[in-house]
């Protein structure tokens, strides 16, 4: 049996354990992934740290955003071939959807999604792969299957503002960064940025933010109703923080004013809200990871790349190995990297 070095979870609450795992044979549907890039999302924190709950199925491998190249293809599989580069994401495409794959670890078992990407091989479902031509570094299109679709998606997708419309992006963290991304190429003004960081605030001015609110000493709702008196036309949430999600929706306008969320809060966190805020026209929209489609989607946001209207590489900042994955998580945590990212081969 084949095996691949991976970082498992074996116990929430504590650091993944490095390892090397044997690979299973495909199932029809699966498909063989030479991992090249992997991005780490907060997602995989709330995993490691149990904040999400009770967890059913340890061990198990993680990480949702990658790219690389197939090396194998199981029966049925068409919409990819041996040698082709790949976006892998969560986000379900066309193709085969098969669920995760059983590891084995020395006789135990390691569990696994239908994609996961912090390890050298991985076997993915047919249907989160999107095949990307030579042009496109497998560095870049790492971050394309989760922080990019995400925060591009809630703008294009969920929110669709239009041009001059106002907007707020409350936490700017990979996502959040994109969202403000999409919005300045969306025409929209002003495009406010919400932090507690002074580093991300810099940064989400060069990714399209006319203003920014350090909100750890101020109310940024005052502070949003001093540049749109009004109240604004669009809020995107992507911090996660309950408090911040209410505050994006009490700085929108009344008779219309849009808060779209994203951010997830750690398990059994509540928001608490006054019901006048719909009573006055206001609305909360929820996204699925921006909506996307990948088929649709992800060559439009290639296109944005290559046309250099995606800022991409604002984003791409420190890599770290496969050693280091604990180390990338705990950073991602405390805000020294934005979004880090695992170079597996």
């Amino acid at each position: 049996m084949n095996k691949t070095k991976a970082a498992v979870l074996v116990e929430t609450g504590k650091p993944l354990v490095l390892t090397e795992i044997g690979i299973p044979d495909l199932k029809d549907g699966q498909v063989l992934v030479e991992i090249s890039y992997s991005g780490v999302c907060h997602t995989q924190i709330l995993e490691v740290r149990g904040y999400r709950g009770e967890d059913k199925y340890l061990p198990h491998c993680l990480g949702h955003e990658g790219s690389g190249v197939v090396k194998k293809i199981g029966k049925g599989v068409t919409k990819v071939k041996p040698g082709d580069k790949v976006i892998l994401s969560w986000m379900k495409g066309e193709g085969n959807d098969v669920p995760g794959t059983v590891y084995d670890w020395n006789g135990k078992t390691v569990n696994s999604g239908a994609i996961t990407t912090f390890s050298n091989l991985s076997i993915i479902s047919e249907n989160r792969l999107t095949v990307i031509d030579d042009s496109v570094s497998t560095k870049q299109a790492a971050l394309l299957g989760c922080a990019v679709a995400t925060g591009l998606g809630s703008v294009f997708n969920v929110a669709k503002p239009k041009k001059g419309n106002s907007i707020a992006v409350f936490g700017t963290g990979g996502i959040g960064l994109f969202a403000i991304n999409a919005a300045q190429i969306q025409g929209c003004s002003p495009v406010i940025a919400v932090d507690i960081n002074d580093e991300k605030l810099e940064l989400a001015k060069k990714m399209g933010a006319t203003h920014t609110i350090n909100s750890k000493n101020t109310d940024a709702v005052e502070e949003i109703k001093k540049i749109c008196p009004g109240g604004l036309d669009y809020s995107i949430e992507s911090s996660g923080v309950p408090k911040v999600m209410v505050q994006a929706i009490s700085s929108l306008r009344n008779q219309g004013g849009t808060a779209v969320i994203i951010g997830n809060a750690k398990h059994g966190e509540m928001i608490e809200l006054d019901p006048k805020e719909f009573n006055m026209g206001k609305r909360v929209l929820g996204t699925w990871g921006g909506d996307n489609v990948p088929q649709r989607d992800f060559p439009k946001y290639i296109s944005l790349l290559k046309e250099k209207k995606l800022k991409l590489d604002l984003l791409i900042s420190k890599e770290y190995s496969l050693d280091d994955i604990n180390q990338a998580i705990d950073d991602l945590e405390s805000g020294k990297t934005i979004r880090p990212l695992i170079k597996l081969n």
